[in-house]
């Protein structure tokens, strides 16, 4: 053996029982009790955050969704106001009063549930929630006005309602399953079973019968 390969063997045998020590020491250190503790209590923290989160944001889900069928509900009616005296058909015009009946009814249980949960005012409602709202509202009015220049109201209008039952079944059923009160579980499953029976009305209407 030369000089050069005993160094080798020399340095070789100095560098590993450092690193043998530095394992032994990580291995230790992870298995310690020290660290057990650090790391069950990181996973607590973190599952406490998590929960905490969700019970966050179901509580503002519902109010939030709540807000939003408040006014759907709100705009959507008085658009129904509007023009159901100028519908022809009588049959339609029955229906839609059957469903002007349905929104308020349904927006009243949601604002006293709002009023009791969260001591609801109308101020409480955002200005860019509101202004959306009547943006939508607005749309609707015109197509419904549109159509009755052109005279076409009656199929216009049972259109429309029909989609815009389809929209409250979905805000509805949201709001539904986001709620935490009996009251207002019940005064949703009712509405949505109301939605379901009157939907045909609008969905099948024919000007030819």
């Amino acid at each position: 053996m030369d000089g050069q390969e005993y160094l080798n063997q020399i340095s070789q045998s100095n560098k590993q029982p450092a690193t043998n020590g530095k394992f032994a020491l990580n291995k230790e250190f992870f298995t310690s009790k020290i660290f057990i503790f650090l790391a069950v209590s990181l996973v607590l923290l973190i599952l406490i955050i998590i929960l905490g989160s969700v019970l966050g944001a179901n509580k503002a889900s519902e109010k939030d969704l709540a807000f939003n069928l408040k006014l759907h509900l709100t705009k959507t009616a008085e658009v129904i106001h509007e023009y159901q005296d100028s519908v022809k058909s009588s049959e339609l015009r029955s229906s839609g009063a059957s469903l002007y009946g349905l929104l308020t009814n349904t927006d009243k249980d949601i604002t006293n549930y709002l009023v009791a949960e969260y001591k609801f005012k109308d101020k409480d409602i955002s200005k860019s929630l509101d202004a959306q709202a009547t943006e939508t509202q607005a749309e609707l009015s015109n197509e419904l006005f549109e159509a009755k220049i052109n005279g076409v109201l009656d199929r216009t209008f049972a259109h429309k309602m029909a989609y815009e039952i389809l929209l409250f079944k979905s805000e509805e059923t949201k709001l539904r399953n986001a709620a935490k009160g009996e009251d207002l579980k019940a005064a949703l499953d009712k509405s949505i079973t109301s939605l379901d029976n009157i939907y045909p009305k609008f969905n099948d209407f024919s000007e030819g019968k």
